[in-house]
């Protein structure tokens, strides 16, 4: 499947990580999200119904990551992947990337660290 729609730089405001601050005074990430769908019929209807609403896409991403606190990005990010293979059934598969601006890294000068995850519907080959 080569037909993907996609969200990118999704910022969000959360309270996950492992130390206590993170928990108490929270962070912002950031996601990317990539979901595999196939768009033929989309692009020859152009009817909202033949796709993925991206809307409603990020409304539940949304609510993840604003939602109840994890210790693990990887966590947040499976939730977000299980979610929307679940509740969106025309996804084959779907890619997150959870980054991590403010990471709590001791001396490190970085733009961000974070996770990326796939996961395809069961049965799906690529």
């Amino acid at each position: 499947m080569s037909d993907v729609v996609f969200l990118k730089g999704l910022r969000f405001y959360g309270f996950h990580g492992v130390h206590s601050e993170e928990r108490a005074l929270g962070q912002r990430f950031v996601l990317d999200v990539e979901l595999e769908v196939d768009l033929r019929q989309a692009g020859r209807s152009d009817a909202l119904v033949d796709t993925t609403s991206y809307s409603a896409v990020y409304k539940r991403v949304r609510a993840i990551v604003e939602g109840p606190p994890r210790q693990l990005i990887e966590s947040v990010a499976e939730e977000v992947v299980a979610v929307l293979l679940a509740e969106f059934p025309s996804l084959t598969a779907v890619s997150v990337t959870v980054h991590k601006p403010e990471a709590p890294i001791k001396g490190a000068m970085l733009d961000s660290a974070g996770v990326r995850i796939r996961r395809q519907r069961s049965g799906q080959t690529t």
